[in-house]
């Protein structure tokens, strides 16, 4: 038995007679069939995915920060020849689909794709992509335009310079932004000066991934030659190895717990799993997860984005 609001026992035959609801009772709670009630609950709490269908091969993905342009993001593709695509995507109110707002020409396919860490949009609308360099783009979604605002190059006096196989913004300073690059080195730029801040041999072999941790000084490397590394930019004469593969085993992505500086997350090479580690006690990894089951979706002439992390199985030969 159940007492109301005035202490009275409410018991079913009380609530209900004859399909008639009591009137005692709040209205509509009687009103329709339990199994509709629920039905509709569920509605109400659904949610909903939405695809987006490319007409080119992707690779690089970034979705937008700003809370003024939800559910946008930024699109790169894998064409294997010099001109490539970045397009912005985002989902109509209209008819709850994503639509291309615009694309523009890119060298190379991009490695990586990033919105400035602006969620309330008091700075400019830029977006970065690493290739064979950083560059930072300003975007204009109003008139439906993207120029080139800035082309950051590792090493000036050079006509080529390293692939970048990633970068990473600086969520609580958007002015830094570090790259990482396969000729050992990760540098950490100033954008409003378009200059480098800093410049050092981060491994021993190449370095295919960096990550900022909260704050503005800290920030971790995956490196080829199995190593996990942190550093700090107020001392970056040392660094911290943090975890070391037994197998040398390449790391190919790295990324910090944004909650706390504790927990780090990264990936082997051609490996299922993403490994979890406490950087106080480096070592071993504290957790193993397989993500495998997170895997993307292609058919048979493009591949389907979704807004998840996505990986795919190989086939079997």
């Amino acid at each position: 038995m159940i007492n109301d609001v005035n202490g009275q026992q409410v018991g079913q035959n009380h609530a209900q007679t004859n399909g008639v609801a009591d009137p005692a009772l709040p209205p509509n709670i009687y009103q329709q069939p339990m199994e509709a009630a629920i039905m509709e609950a569920r509605q109400q709490t659904q949610c909903h995915i939405y695809n987006y269908e490319s007409q080119w091969r992707c690779y690089a993905m970034g979705y937008s920060w700003r809370a003024d342009m939800p559910f946008r993001f930024a699109l790169g593709s894998f064409i294997e020849d010099k001109v490539n695509k970045v397009e912005i995507v985002q989902l109509s109110t209209a008819n709850h689909k994503f639509i291309q707002r615009q694309v523009f020409d890119h060298q190379y396919p991009p490695t990586k794709i990033m919105w400035i860490p602006d969620r309330e949009g008091h700075r400019h609308d830029l977006l970065a992509t690493s290739g064979e360099h950083l560059r930072i783009w300003k975007v204009d979604m109003e008139n439906g335009r993207t120029d080139i605002r800035a082309e950051l190059k590792n090493i000036k006096q050079s006509e080529y310079a390293s692939p970048l196989p990633s970068f990473d913004w600086n969520i609580d300073n958007p002015n830094v932004l570090g790259t990482c690059s396969i000729d050992t080195t990760c540098t950490i730029w100033d954008l409003e000066k378009e200059t480098i801040k800093a410049q050092l041999i981060a491994h021993d072999k190449e370095v295919y991934d960096i990550s900022f941790a909260a704050g503005v000084d800290c920030f971790a490397s995956a490196g080829a030659d199995g190593s996990i590394r942190q550093f700090d930019m107020r001392n970056l004469e040392h660094s911290t190895i943090v975890y070391e593969s037994k197998e040398q085993a390449p790391f190919v992505r790295v990324a910090w717990n944004r909650s706390t500086t504790c927990y780090l997350a990264c990936i082997m090479m051609n490996s299922n799993k993403v490994l979890i580690m406490d950087i106080r006690y480096p070592v071993s990894p504290i957790l193993a997860v397989s993500y495998t089951h997170l895997r993307a979706h292609e058919t048979s002439l493009h591949l389907v984005c979704r807004l998840l992390l996505e990986k795919k199985k190989k086939k079997k030969k």
